[in-house]
């Protein structure tokens, strides 16, 4: 157990002289004296009842009955009550995704059947079990284009998620890939590329008209809009990512989300992170394995797709039971009511003077123009409505879904 006891001096002395520093204040001298934590200074120790008060009182403070018009990739969606249920089960919820099939066959079920309803959504022959969320899907998706390939330059969109666009510059710069931005019109001669990246409905809401290229295409897309517009294999997309965030996840502050990855079969041996197969055992019955294991944990680490260790399964539980509960025609439902609510909102905006629509085909989201975004948001505040996020001291990213009422429009109007 000497490899879990406190760091003696002695040890402390041998670690900064081999990353060649002399004490521990010096090894900290670079981050400013006041971003550091300083002694902490408690209050008198309060019972069980008296801390209860105390802290329901501080969440009083909170203002969470906002009505929201945010989205940039984190919508306020309809979720069933059910999912939280079965999620929250301790079955799914403490459960690890053990490796041993012949122990885990709900769970390897689970992740199949996220799989079939992300290819019967995106028109795509095989998906992943998940990864982490929607930036490292598109930035596991170059890579996989630059596998398949073998080239390490790659196009991408200037109007990609800018979250998304840190992630990929990071994983980018890791391997060697040489990214080249593009505006929205994807450029004639692509064959001297891994693959072009594009997303649609774009960062801004714009729905894109993606024309076929001479190379991999890989199309990021919210899944959410797929009940209404056409799934990305139908224009000659080879690998579909993107966030399920909108399949049953809460916003929660941000997270957690998770990805999904699906591409043509030739190209399934090159897909990273889980794969669940469906296959007969020895007693004939149906059973589910991981299958074309190609993570660094089972191969070669220099033959190895990916370095993802995990995926998001119990998120994934949480995107199979939204689809299930919801229906296809509660899932159209929803889509159609996202779409009408924010063009509504659209065209009562276009009546006032000053502000402007700047899109022209969009799904649930679009930017706006006005005066001063900062007093145009605050107005709105005041009247406790979100108004969107604000772009520049112009522009505001508005989203609508189908929590959205007239009532909330008619509100966010006379609010402006």
């Amino acid at each position: 157990m000497k490899n879990f006891l406190v760091h003696t001096d002695e040890i402390k002395k041998k670690m900064l002289d081999a990353i060649g520093v002399s004490s521990i204040e010096e090894l900290f001298s670079e981050i400013p004296a006041q971003a550091r934590a300083s002694e902490l200074t408690l209050d008198e120790a309060l019972s069980e009842l008296e801390c209860q008060r105390n802290i329901k009182s501080l969440a009083k403070k909170n203002k969470t009955d906002y009505i929201s018009f945010l989205g940039a990739g984190c919508y306020n969606k309809f979720i069933p009550a059910a999912i939280s249920q079965i999620a929250g089960r301790f079955e799914f919820l403490t459960a690890y995704t053990p490796y041993q099939p012949e122990i885990a066959q709900g769970t390897l079920q689970i992740m199949y059947e996220f799989q079939t309803m992300i290819c019967r959504l995106t028109g795509m022959d095989v998906a992943n079990a998940t990864v982490y969320d929607g930036g490292t899907a598109c930035a596991e998706a170059l890579l996989m284009a630059s596998r398949i390939k073998k080239c390490k330059r790659v196009l991408v969109s200037d109007d990609l998620n800018p979250e998304y666009n840190k992630v990929i510059k990071t994983y980018a710069h890791a391997n060697g890939i040489e990214i080249e931005w593009f505006d929205a019109v994807i450029p004639e001669n692509t064959s001297d590329y891994a693959c072009v990246l594009v997303q649609t409905p774009d960062f801004y809401g714009e729905i894109r008209e993606i024309k076929p290229v001479d190379t991999l295409l890989v199309v990021c897309t919210d899944v959410s809009t797929l009940s209404i517009l056409k799934p990305p294999s139908e224009y000659g997309a080879d690998i579909v990512v993107g966030d399920i965030q909108t399949l049953g996840l809460p916003m929660s502050f941000g997270g957690p989300h998770a990805g999904f990855m699906a591409c043509k079969e030739k190209y399934v041996r090159q897909l990273p992170g889980r794969l669940a197969g469906r296959t007969i055992d020895a007693d004939g019955n149906q059973a589910f394995t991981l299958t074309i294991q190609t993570r660094e944990q089972h191969i070669k680490r220099e033959k190895a797709t990916s370095n993802i260790c995990s995926n998001q399964a119990l998120m994934g539980l949480c995107a199979n039971l939204y689809l299930s509960l919801m229906g296809e025609k509660g899932f159209r439902q929803a889509g159609f009511l996202s779409a009408k609510m924010a063009h509504m909102l659209s065209e009562k905006l276009a009546d006032f003077k000053g502000i402007k629509t700047l899109n022209k085909n969009f799904f649930n989201e679009f930017v706006i123009q006005v005066n001063d975004a900062d007093e145009f948001l605050a107005r709105l505040k005041k009247a406790g409505i979100i108004g969107g996020l604000k772009l520049d001291k112009n522009r505001i990213l508005v989203a609508a879904t189908e929590m959205i009422s007239e009532a909330d429009i008619d509100l966010y109007i006379a609010s402006v």
